[in-house]
């Protein structure tokens, strides 16, 4: 133990400087970032649970629904049920922490029970954390597969009467589960907390004037009585209800939500727990805007900005431009199922305008916010796509309030209670609708093209001059993804150009209508929708290129005899005969399109990647480590289909750590079907992309490389043709759950997260760290037999 703690001491002491820049406890809303009084036990005892605890425990995916981001979580307790079920046939009780029940006893009613009650005995907490100090891990091996983690791995949830049948039946189990022991100091303040009954030490969150200020305007903003107000109210507070709301000119990490409630203005809020923001608030309601009082989530963390600028630019948008209303539409499972109708009085531009505005937040929140595991619903996009945004004045829903009025009616979306079996409607909403539209703007972009001579670069958004949203690179990365500005990497197979009523689909859809407590059918009817939704922003896409090579890209991203027979049930023949008004220069018109629209606002966005797609005079060079790790974002990439989805590459420099990620861009024959995805791989096709900095909410595994050790790294890993090599890697750089140095790097791995953004920073999350596994005898021999000459 005094080996491993001078080994974690020893990994700390080079980066002081950024830990005590920005320190490790991601403060709650209302401690040290709003100016309140706190204890020092508090501030401690938090701190440690963030990394230490939270780093599994945060989410809707923590195992047993034990969430230890606030005092509330650790006093609710743990459940046997699980969020994440794909075959239940009914919705299931909604458990949002600090929505959903208010007290502890309410909680009890829901089937949650006592972690922390040490009146009887030593706690569950307890039990679990001296177990988990018995671990008998060899430091730095590879686990037992058994104990390997996997993100909906089996919970026993162990009730307090159960723990010691629990431990006797797994004497590995302990606390925190499968990683090395955790560094001394940790582990006491853990236990000692936990001996005293985890308490919570919480005192009242006191806000600055100027801050009250602030709200009191937004909520003046928003609760305006006259009905156009009322509307435009109702239609931002359906766009933000997941946002993490930061007052403009802050400078302090404190941020709020935006609810409706029951009391107005100037009383404690009392929070309309409806299960989605469309449903009928049940009589009169104020908007009010709230604290954060968890600890700060990387994969929850959607950052937007509101203040004065903003209220002005809501006027601008909203209130000034010219319509009327004589009656506010209805709130209902219907209305949110087409929103386009809803919200109709509100002119398309306008609406269109504030999604683009924020384009990177909105495509953000399809992927992050609470909804913490999404194998089923992220699997229906491509490993990398870059996205890129239709212009209002191309765009004919924004220009043509005709053409959008014929539109409304068949773009439902298929979030209408439906009981018993698929429903004639809801097969409307999966194939008839889609195709109907399909047909509809089709032929209407048609005849716009034989005026214009067709699309042209100018017919994408460009951010207005200043506005970085206007491209988009998204990852998927099996169960999760990540969206950043830019076009990240090489250019992709796919790309997607989104519209109005493209933007306001999917959004609705994946986030407003989504429901992570809803039966298989909603589960499975989201998911099937989103195919169809994936499928309009590629040939949106495909509308731009020339017109010979549409129909084979197209089939190159759908290939396989099933999605054929798919594509004449779903699809409708793609348009190749209107023209496109680009006059392509070069033998690849898709990459020419892609790179073009980077030159449009060339102060935005880097036209080149200078690791994974560069020219002669724009690669990183060997002098750096940049150009050193060049080589292996190279394709072919035979080694990638042996590396994880998400890997940190954490480079030792004597100056400081810089970190990499390196992706794992997963190759597919396509992505039409939602099961199986294993039969549609192209493992053989894989690539890496190599990125400066982190974005992803979970690493999967940790390299650890001395600066002078990188091209060392690099050629070990282009060698990797058997997963014998690749352990082989892994055994040099590896950093595995039980390696002594795992919770020093993790540390150094988010205080680098920390800095690199310090208002987007959030705690990173481990439930997907994830060991190799190990070869098994018959692998040995395997690889043995067909790899020796």
């Amino acid at each position: 133990m005094i080996e491993i703690c001078f080994r974690y001491l020893n990994a700390l002491i080079p980066k002081f400087v950024v830990l005590v820049a920005f320190p490790m406890v991601i403060p709650l809303a209302g401690a040290l970032a709003q100016g309140q009084q706190t204890s020092t036990s508090k501030i401690a005892i938090q701190d440690v649970l963030n990394k230490r605890c939270v780093v599994c425990h945060g989410c809707y995916d923590a195992p047993c629904q034990l969430k230890l981001s606030s005092p509330d979580g650790w006093v609710r307790g743990a459940s046997k049920t699980k969020v994440y079920d794909s075959t239940r046939l009914d919705d299931a009780p909604m458990t949002r922490l600090g929505v959903d029940a208010r007290a502890v006893p309410e909680w009890r009613q829901k089937d949650f029970f006592a972690v922390a009650d040490s009146n009887k005995g030593p706690s569950v907490l307890e039990q679990l954390l001296r177990a988990g100090r018995n671990n008998d891990f060899t430091l730095g091996a590879a686990l037992p597969d058994r104990l390997n983690i996997s993100p909906l791995r089996k919970n026993s949830c162990p009730m307090p009467s159960e723990i010691g049948d629990y431990l006797d039946d797994h004497p590995l189990g302990g606390m925190p589960f499968a990683t090395a022991p955790l560094p001394e100091a940790d582990y006491q303040r853990l236990l000692s907390w936990a001996m005293d009954g985890a308490p919570s030490d919480e005192t009242a969150t006191v806000l600055p004037k100027t801050t009250l200020d602030h709200i009191e305007t937004i909520e003046a903003f928003l609760n305006n009585g006259q009905l156009k107000s009322k509307l435009s109210a109702r239609y931002i507070y359906e766009h933000l209800f997941l946002a993490h709301l930061h007052l403009e000119g802050d400078t302090s990490r404190t941020f709020f939500r935006l609810i409706r409630s029951r009391t107005p203005a100037g009383e404690p809020p009392d929070e309309i727990a409806s299960r989605r923001p469309f449903d009928d608030p049940g009589g009169d309601f104020s908007y009010r805007l709230v604290p954060l009082n968890d600890t700060i989530l990387h994969k929850e963390h959607i950052v937007y900005e509101i203040g004065p600028k903003r209220l002005e630019r809501y006027r601008d948008l909203f209130l000034e431009s010219d319509w009327e209303i004589d009656a506010l539409p209805p709130y209902s499972i219907d209305a949110g199922g087409n929103p386009l109708s809803t919200f109709r009085a509100i002119p398309a531009r306008s609406r269109y305008q504030f999604l683009l505005d924020d384009a990177l937040y909105f495509v953000r929140s399809f992927i992050r916010g609470p909804v913490c595991y999404g194998q089923v619903a992220v699997n229906v996009i491509e490993d990398r796509f870059w996205v890129a945004f239709l212009a209002p004045d191309a765009d004919l829903s924004v220009t043509d309030p005709a053409y959008l009025d014929e539109a409304i009616p068949i773009l439902e979306l298929p979030l209408a209670k439906v009981e018993g079996k698929i429903s004639d409607r809801l097969k409307s909403f999966l194939t008839l609708g889609p195709i109907k539209y399909q047909e509809l703007r089709q032929a209407h972009y048609a005849a716009k093209a034989a005026q214009n001579g067709g699309p042209t670069y100018q017919d994408i958004w460009g951010g207005d001059g200043n506005n970085i949203d206007a491209r988009l690179t998204v990852f998927r990365n099996f169960s999760s993804a990540s969206v950043v500005p830019g076009f990240s990497g090489a250019v992709p197979e796919t790309a997607w150009v989104i519209d109005f009523p493209l933007f306001e689909r999917i959004y609705y859809n994946l986030v407003a209508g989504f429901d992570v407590f809803g039966n298989v059918e909603h589960q499975l009817t989201t998911r099937i929708y989103m195919d169809s939704l994936r499928r309009e922003g590629e040939r949106n896409f495909l509308a731009f290129l020339p017109r010979d090579l549409r129909d084979p890209l197209h089939e190159s991203w759908y290939q396989g005899p099933l999605v054929s027979l798919v594509d004449r049930w779903k699809e409708r023949k793609l348009d190749t005969s209107s023209p496109t008004g680009i006059g392509f220069q070069t033998g690849q018109p898709k990459s020419e399109f892609l790179t073009e629209l980077l030159k449009i606002e060339p102060r935005l966005w880097p036209v080149a990647d200078p690791i994974n797609r560069c020219s002669a005079d724009q690669c990183a060079t060997n002098e750096t480590i940049e150009g050193r790790l060049r080589p292996l974002a190279a394709t072919p990439a035979p080694f990638a289909k042996f590396l994880p989805d998400i890997a940190l590459l954490l480079v030792e420099t004597d100056a400081a750590t810089k970190v990499f990620t390196l992706v794992h861009d997963k190759a597919h024959s396509n992505v039409a079907f939602i099961f199986n995805e294993d039969l549609r791989r192209d493992p053989e096709n894989d690539s890496l992309t190599v990125l400066p900095g982190q974005f992803s909410s979970y690493p999967n595994f940790i390299f650890k490389v001395p600066d002078t050790k990188v091209s060392a790294f690099v050629d070990a890993v282009k060698g990797i043709r058997t997963q014998r090599e690749y352990l082989s890697v892994v055994e040099r750089f590896g950093i595995r759950r039980t390696d002594p140095d795992f919770w020093s790097m993790l540390d150094l791995a988010q205080a680098s997260l920390n800095a690199q953004d310090t208002l987007q920073a959030g705690l990173l999350d481990i439930n997907r760290y994830r060991d190799p596994k190990p070869l098994d005898p018959i692998e040995r021999l395997f690889e043995y037999t067909f790899s020796v000459d």
